[in-house]
């Protein structure tokens, strides 16, 4: 189903409240992290420091990628292939190139 502003779609299966807090909990401390970059910059720190907090931020995030990603091949994938969707693997092939 697709999302007339965006032409995103809407995933089908909804997400559990705990999946959902657990997403959103991920995401919070990324962002606090990229503040936290953020002010480094301002206040002129060390940029070995600076290059570290970007690496844990990079790290937080493909986490999460992996994290929707599992849900994905859980939900959505499993049911498209039981409903005869084999395309939907050459999506996931994609879609983990663009993880990488």
């Amino acid at each position: 189903m697709e999302h007339k502003d965006c032409g995103c779609r809407i995933k089908e299966v909804p997400r559990s409240e705990e999946t959902v807090r657990q997403l959103e909990n991920r995401l919070n401390r990324m962002i606090g992290q990229l503040g936290g970059i953020k002010k480094m910059i301002a206040e002129n720190r060390y940029c070995g420091d600076i290059l570290t907090q970007v690496s844990a931020v990079e790290s937080a995030l493909q986490g999460f990628g992996y994290m929707i990603l599992r849900e994905h091949m859980e939900t959505c994938v499993s049911d498209g292939i039981k409903n005869g969707n084999t395309e939907i693997i050459g999506e996931v092939v994609d879609l983990i190139k663009k993880l990488k």
